[in-house]
């Protein structure tokens, strides 16, 4: 199963109003473990962010001005999500900016299968704060690096935060330095972090040998 954690960075908060997309982070999973694809872009909006979006992700109207626009990399952000699962933190937010952005240019909304996190925190922690930040604290998910918004570091956190939602355990290698090459190795065989190791028939000798010489010594 292979999965996309994907999250947006805007110009402000409704497509009413006529804000853009300024940035698109997208993660790749693969059972649940990274596979160090990711796609990830910033974008000009082709008009001014507002003071409160550039409070939150710190993006000036000056940086964005060189970047691509959503036309120039739309085609190679459907292929890269093409067929795949999406997991989004809020996904009406990103979902409405990046149908937008497609409408503008004359493409289709996504038809992807998508799963909210928001949505799942909350049936899980009712009445209990569920951003990011807060899921992040309650899974002990290192956030340090998180001084502002930013598309890529979040759906780094919120892949870890994913996991440990669905109940299921992160994988032992680091998200950052994963690559396809072990993925692809006898090393891992499973996709979480215990793995069962069953002694060779030598331990298993040695093991025996060693319980009867301390039955002998307790008992004498």
């Amino acid at each position: 199963m292979r999965e996309i954690v994907l999250d947006t960075e805007t110009t402000g908060i409704s497509v009413k109003d006529g804000h853009r997309v300024v940035e698109i982070g997208c993660v790749e999973l693969n059972n649940l473990i990274p596979t160090n694809n990711k796609f990830h872009c910033y974008l000009n909006p082709e008009r001014k962010v507002s003071e409160k979006a550039l409070s939150i992700h710190g993006y000036t109207d000056e940086f964005l001005s060189d970047k691509k626009k959503f036309s120039e990399i739309g085609e190679e952000f459907l292929n890269f999500i093409k067929n795949k699962r999406l997991i989004i933190h809020n996904a009406e937010f990103d979902l409405s900016h990046i149908n937008n952005e497609l409408s503008l240019i004359g493409k289709k909304k996504l038809e992807n299968e998508v799963i909210d996190t928001l949505i799942l925190a909350r049936e899980k922690f009712p009445g209990s704060s569920v951003n990011l930040d807060a899921l992040c604290k309650r899974y002990g998910v290192d956030n340090s690096k998180r001084k502002n918004h930013t598309a890529l570091l979040d759906c780094n956190l919120l892949a870890k935060v994913y996991i440990n939602l669905i109940d299921q355990k992160e994988p032992t290698l680091d998200f950052q330095t994963q690559n396809e090459n072990i993925l692809n190795s006898n090393i891992i065989n499973t996709s979480y972090y215990k793995k069962v190791v069953k002694p060779n028939l030598k331990e298993l000798q040695n093991h025996e040998e060693y319980l009867k010489n301390k039955l002998k010594k307790n008992f004498f």
